[in-house]
């Protein structure tokens, strides 16, 4: 429905169509795009959740994307391949660099919902 385009997710959020967006970031064309589709859909109250392509590589850019935006959410499959395990390594990588300033939401996430 939104294809990481703020004027789709202006339109749903205007309709309460959905609660949250499918972010990908080859969809809407720059990283800076992204980032605004990212805090738009915050914004609206929805959650955003960051998501590999299909035909994706070992490049593990989503993977800060969805931790620095603080989206809550990243969708890369199970590690069944490097492309996807890749990025869940990458995640832990962080987590070990962030230590205790990191903060794992779990079901908090949804917090932004629920309002």
């Amino acid at each position: 429905m939104f294809t990481t385009n703020i004027d789709r997710i202006k339109m749903g959020g205007e309709k309460k169509a959905c609660n949250s967006v499918l972010i990908k970031m080859n969809q809407i064309g720059t990283i800076t795009e992204t980032l605004d589709a990212i805090e738009y859909t915050k914004n609206m109250g929805y959650l955003p959740v960051i998501s590999a392509r299909s035909g994706e590589t070992e490049d593990a850019t989503i993977v800060h994307l969805a931790i620095a935006t603080n989206a809550g959410q990243l969708k890369v499959g199970s590690v069944a391949r490097s492309e996807r395990a890749v990025k869940w390594n990458e995640g832990i990588r962080i987590e070990e660099q962030l230590g205790n300033m990191g903060r794992y939401w779990s079901a908090d996430i949804f917090d932004r919902i629920r309002r």
